[in-house]
């Protein structure tokens, strides 16, 4: 058996590709100087003079050729190697060219190309193999781990990339990303650099820079700050002058810049919509009022109902009123928050499955199926919502408005028509 090591150490050059490997069976009796001159007669300006093997083997694109020959029964067969350091289409055209030959010597001849190897998997063989040699002595050692190694290698790398964006710092190539992360200062910057995240840029200062702004009027921004007051004034202040999307905040008391890698995603996946912030600011500012402004009681704000025993201050009563409303409002949007909260759970779990899960009125899951069957499954199904790893088209909102869906959860959504009847969910909404 011929084996490809031998003849690359053979040919001993350290361009060479390809191994082109032929079998050949002639009618007759042939010799070797008989195979590489049909070799090099036959195929003469079939490709061009670019391409002739001749003018090829001078400039070193294809290498020594070697024929090996047997003879059995009076006719010779064997096998041709021609090594190459063309690329693979040329290559390929120099075998091709090669099984257009009909003759060798004096002797009808076929010669079928078998297979052309690539030398450098042999090398990268070699290089896994002594890869795992090396190893295996790093462990013995005790070197440091590898793993650790390589992660302190990467964060190298990461921490290097950190660059400026208008005269703010930055990870690179700003501008290329759809989703912005904005944080305080160039430490947070750097920090979030060491967790892999590189669409960041910071503000440096309490006061918001004109790029930011212009910014937040074209990407997805999400404020990612402090876990302290410097963190709620900086809020407050980008709030009121940018087009804030979402708002990420680290654990009370602690600075972005010191956060581990673990603690980051977890502040990121957590993030709340700035819609929202705008909507819990407003209820604590009203009911700080409510609390400021206790309700007079005067003879014109006082009348009866039913008996005099029953005389209640008309005032007071709309106050309890809406004390009860806004508990309802409370408890509703306590249960909204835990089926949110189950719903981000589920996909979470569905990420790069492929599937979708069917679940009922309260966030339990009835059954799972392949996206591709989630058409079959709806009509067979009765669920309150569907959860997938996949994109909400048209179709499928038009298909779950009919059987009473309430909720469609997916990993993103193209552009849909409104919905009174559905709520349409993504993992960035979650």
């Amino acid at each position: 058996m011929i084996k490809g090591d031998y003849y690359m150490a053979k040919l001993a050059q350290a361009t060479i590709k390809y191994n082109i490997y032929a079998k050949f069976e002639a009618e007759g009796m042939v010799e070797k100087p008989d195979v590489i001159g049909a070799l090099f007669g036959q195929t003469e300006g079939l490709l061009g003079p670019e391409m002739d093997l001749r003018e090829l083997q001078k400039s070193g694109r294809i290498g020594r050729i070697e024929a090996i020959i047997e003879v059995h029964n009076g006719k010779a067969s064997g096998t041709i190697i021609i090594p190459s350091s063309l690329d693979s289409t040329e290559t390929a055209l120099i075998a091709a060219c090669i099984e257009t030959i009909e003759r060798v010597g004096p002797c009808n001849a076929k010669i079928k190309i078998e297979k052309i190897e690539d030398v450098r998997n042999i090398k990268r063989k070699y290089i896994i193999d002594r890869a795992k040699d090396l190893l295996n002595k790093i462990y013995e050692e005790g070197i440091s781990d590898i793993q650790e190694l390589s992660e302190q290698l990467k964060e190298s790398v990461r921490i290097s990339e950190i660059t400026t964006w208008n005269g703010l710092p930055s990870g690179p190539n700003i501008e290329s990303f759809d989703e912005i992360i904005v944080v305080e200062g160039r430490a947070d910057v750097l920090n979030l650099l060491r967790a892999g995240i590189k669409n960041v840029v910071a503000i440096e200062g309490t006061s918001i820079p004109e790029a930011i702004i212009k910014l937040s009027q074209e990407k997805t921004i999400t404020v990612f700050l402090d876990g302290d007051r410097g963190g709620d004034l900086i809020l407050k202040e980008i709030m009121s002058v940018a087009d804030i999307d979402f708002v990420a905040r680290a654990p009370r008391g602690k600075e972005v810049e010191e956060l581990t890698k673990k603690e980051i995603y977890k502040s990121l996946r957590d993030k709340i919509s700035a819609s929202q912030i705008k909507i819990d600011y407003k209820v604590q500012k009203e009911d700080k009022k409510i609390i400021q402004e206790k309700p007079k009681v005067t003879v014109s704000t006082v009348t009866t109902r039913k008996t005099e025993e029953e005389q209640i201050p008309i005032n007071i009563l709309e106050t309890a009123i809406e004390s009860a409303k806004k508990i309802e409002r409370d408890i509703k949007k306590h249960e909204e928050d835990i089926h949110l909260k189950k719903f981000k759970e589920i996909l979470e779990s569905l990420i790069g499955t492929r599937a979708a899960c069917f679940i009922n009125a309260n966030g339990d899951v009835l059954g799972k199926v392949p996206v591709r069957e989630i058409f079959d499954a709806i009509k067979e199904i009765e669920a309150s919502g569907i959860i997938f790893d996949g994109e909400i088209d048209q179709k499928l909102l038009s298909i779950a408005e009919k059987k009473g869906i309430k909720y469609l959860i997916g990993m993103k959504s193209k552009k849909l028509r409104p919905s009174s009847k559905v709520k349409i969910l993504t993992i960035n909404d979650l």
